[in-house]
């Protein structure tokens, strides 16, 4: 949310955790494609460790052991809204929902950075009820539309009272802004990559489609070293240091959570003539769920005994996908995701351009929901790309260091059997 430091008599951003699915055991004949227990992979027990479904009367505030208002203007940003407390600008619809509604008034005389203000909202933040360090983050919403608005579901790192901002993280999983109505924004900030340097991606809907017309899920799945962006389900981008040139990571920590409807700023611009009051965010839920163990990879061997490989334990998209002695380093440990990928290095094992031909080669990729990056097992211990019906081969039947994996039609060779140790 921040494009500069935190907000004048606002506390920041919140805290989340991260629900990982863990490679263990031996590869099992799979129950359905693209899910943990199709790859034979028994996940790690997750727990939900935050929920609220914004049940309620219409009218209620929300529950205050789960958030609490953030106060004020926001001179930092120039946003134009003053965020208020009680249920004037949020407050549940009687039908599952939190509706944070940003109105053009000011019923209070409030004063903001430029003067008297011109619109209010809110800001309702986990700070003082809820942090946590890695885990699965998850809202389901619909969006304002409008020139000026500016909706986010973000996090800040709960040390930033003692280090400040950037140094305490702040991981934002959604903002839109309102001139773009079809993509959303995922970005990290931190020391060296803070405010219009943060480190991020976008999303947009296909078909011209808004964020204002229906409801959307946004999530991220966070655990050491790497962070996954989705939206409905599709990942489309995963974060790790070596992203950040030299810079450090500092999502190591707790956080807590953000969901505020700023109206104006820096990025949005002012709302203008076009822009119709109120505007609404409309909030579904929001589940945060931890794995009861950090991610773990495991090791997945070949033929001759050699393990998945990495080349040079590089995350940079394109690396190859290689057979190697078995070392236990980072680039050989693989965990799944719960839509049936591969991933290491905070990355997705990939067929190169989605290729379906025998001989195209396996690669490292950003995380992207399409059908290269799916997974499934035999019962004979073949990993079976379902798109393709082809199988994960290492080339030439070779066994010596190096030899790079593609896709090749199935043909029960030892050069297509893996097993997963650890």
């Amino acid at each position: 949310m921040s494009v500069s430091p935190a907000i004048r008599r606002i506390r920041p951003l919140a805290l989340l955790a991260a629900a990982v699915l863990t490679l263990c055991g031996a590869l099992q004949q799979p129950a359905s494609p693209h899910s943990a227990s199709a790859l034979g992979i028994a996940p790690a027990a997750a727990t939900a460790t935050f929920t609220d479904d914004f049940n309620g009367t219409a009218g209620s505030a929300v529950n205050s052991s789960n958030w609490r208002p953030e106060t004020g203007d926001n001179v930092n940003n120039h946003e134009r809204e003053y965020y208020t407390s009680g249920t004037n600008n949020a407050a549940l619809d009687g039908q599952g929902d939190l509706v944070i509604t940003a109105k053009k008034e000011n019923p209070a005389n409030y004063q903001c950075w430029y003067g008297t203000c011109t619109y209010t909202s809110s800001r309702l933040s986990t700070a003082q009820t809820f942090t946590q360090a890695y885990g699965h983050f998850e809202t389901r919403m619909k969006l304002p539309r409008g020139q000026g608005m500016w909706p986010a579901f973000w996090m800040l790192g709960n040390n930033i009272g003692t280090v400040g901002w950037p140094n305490s993280g702040e991981l934002d999983i959604m903002e839109n802004v309102g001139y773009e109505p079809g993509t959303i924004h995922g970005t990290i900030h931190g020391p060296g990559y803070s405010g219009s340097a943060g480190i991020g991606a976008g999303y947009t809907l296909p078909n011209g489609q808004s964020f204002s017309d229906a409801f959307h899920t946004f999530a991220v799945d966070w655990s050491p070293n790497s962070i996954s962006w989705s939206v409905d389900g599709i990942v489309y981008q995963t974060r790790t240091p070596a992203d950040l040139g030299g810079n450090t990571w500092v999502f190591d920590h707790p956080f807590y959570i953000i969901l505020n409807l700023a109206v104006g700023g820096y990025w949005p611009g002012d709302p203008d003539s076009t822009t119709s009051f109120p505007q609404q965010l409309v909030v579904d839920y929001v589940h945060v769920t931890t794995s009861n163990t950090a991610a773990v990879g495991h090791p997945i061997t070949g033929i001759g005994g050699k393990c998945i490989d990495i080349a040079g334990a590089n995350s940079a998209n394109g690396t190859a996908v290689q057979l190697y002695d078995c070392n236990g380093s980072s680039a050989q440990q693989w965990t799944v995701g719960s839509d049936g990928t591969l991933r290491a290095l905070g990355k997705c094992m990939d067929i190169t351009a989605a290729g379906t031909a025998d001989g195209t080669q396996i690669q490292l990729y950003d995380c992207n929901g399409t059908n290269a990056q799916k997974w499934t097992v035999s019962a004979a211990n073949d990993i079976v790309n379902p798109a393709t019906n082809k199988c994960l081969d290492a080339t030439g039947n070779s066994s010596a260091n190096g030899t790079r994996l593609q896709i090749w039609t199935c043909t029960g060779g030892a050069n297509q059997k893996w097993t997963v140790t650890g």
